[in-house]
């Protein structure tokens, strides 16, 4: 499988807004589509989905979006849009981890951590990130584990665990890249109490091509984690996934199938691929 595994925002009518005024932030940033329910974009190259989900879910910081550049003027002209009608988790600023660094949630409730620094060879300037708190702290390097061994073409970078000096738990996960299937991701053990976790708010997209492979990732996921409708599941640290067939978005394109494709997923959990076309072609 070498689809790439997306982020999808969860807003209450906002996505072609909000789709509008990241690309207007970003350079290479386009919207590749649109309609009533989705807008699927492209920023800096990473592909995003909004979906108008109504008010049952918020974007919240356990999943963040992170930025990173060589360029200080650069990091400084994002920063002064993001911060727009929004706020500052942590203020652009000089920090022992970099000269320039700062968490912004932006106006639509999505938050971004801009940081000077170095990617790995072959990276986007943006990443997911995804941070262990409240009774998931402490569970960040096992959730790494977890997801390269269940995606093809994965790996781990070197992982910055606290040490025995520092106030945290020694062996904790400070901070890590890792790849599935290509894509870069973060993710970090946070200290502290926090009024949010991982929710519906924020899901990754895994599209398959395969009933083979949604039964995979299904399987895998849900050993420990929980299933949900229409494809959607929790993974045993709470983490919400979308598992799809590549299919989907061609059958809801055709204004004649969509309706008949959409009347029989929303019955499934785990995605059938011959049921679903089947439906859509009666």
């Amino acid at each position: 499988m070498t689809n790439p595994i997306y982020p999808c925002l969860w807003f209450d009518g906002q996505a072609k807004e909000a789709a509008t005024f990241y690309c207007s932030i970003f350079e290479n940033s386009r919207i590749t589509s649109d309609n009533a329910m989705v807008a699927n974009f492209e920023i800096g190259g990473f592909k995003v989905m909004g979906l108008n989900g109504g008010p049952a879910y918020s974007i919240n910081p356990a999943i963040s979006l992170f930025y990173t550049t060589t360029d200080g003027d650069e990091l400084q002209v994002i920063w002064n849009k993001l911060i727009e009608g929004g706020s500052a988790l942590m203020p652009l600023d000089k920090y022992p981890w970099s000269e320039k660094y700062g968490w912004v949630k932006d106006k639509f409730g999505l938050t971004w951590q801009l940081m000077i620094g170095s990617l790995p060879d072959g990276s986007l300037k943006i990443n997911p990130s995804l941070l262990f708190v409240n009774q998931q702290f402490g569970n960040a390097e096992s959730a790494i584990n977890l997801y390269t061994s269940i995606f093809p073409d994965s790996k781990i970078h070197p992982l910055q665990r606290y040490g025995p000096d520092s106030p945290q738990p020694e062996g904790y996960l400070q901070f890590g890249h890792f790849e599935l299937n290509h894509d870069l991701f973060s993710a970090m053990d946070g200290p502290g109490n926090h009024d949010f976790d991982f929710n519906e708010g924020l899901s990754f997209v895994v599209n398959c091509d395969t009933q083979e492979e949604i039964d995979h990732y299904w399987y895998k996921f849900t050993e420990g984690g929980t299933e949900g409708r229409c494809g959607w599941l929790k993974d045993p640290f709470g983490v919400s996934w979308q598992i799809v067939p590549s299919v989907l978005s061609k059958l809801m394109s055709d204004p004649n199938k969509a309706p008949k494709a959409v009347g029989a997923f929303m019955k499934m959990n785990k995605f059938d691929i011959q049921e679903l076309i089947d439906a859509a072609e009666s």
